[in-house]
């Protein structure tokens, strides 16, 4: 099983690289395997530094909210 965290882009590289903010982090992620070019503003699926896909806006939000969630129940125990 993958686990792939919603990332939003915030700058382009190149043709085959973007940072995207995950959850507050910046980070370099390769574009190559995405179907079309990604875009500022695009929510990707991130996993091990490779977009794998492009989502939804609300889709990649409810993912979001999940994580944060998740995140504050592992801190609350």
């Amino acid at each position: 099983m993958c686990l792939a965290i919603p990332s939003r882009v915030v700058e382009i590289k190149d043709e085959t690289k973007a940072v995207v903010d995950t959850m507050g982090s910046k980070r370099l992620v390769s574009t190559m395997l995405l179907e079309e070019q990604a875009k500022i503003g695009d929510y990707l699926l991130i996993h091990v530094g490779y977009a794998m896909q492009k989502i939804d806006e609300d889709e990649a939000i409810e993912s979001l909210n999940l994580f944060k969630e998740i995140e504050n129940k592992i801190n609350m125990d």
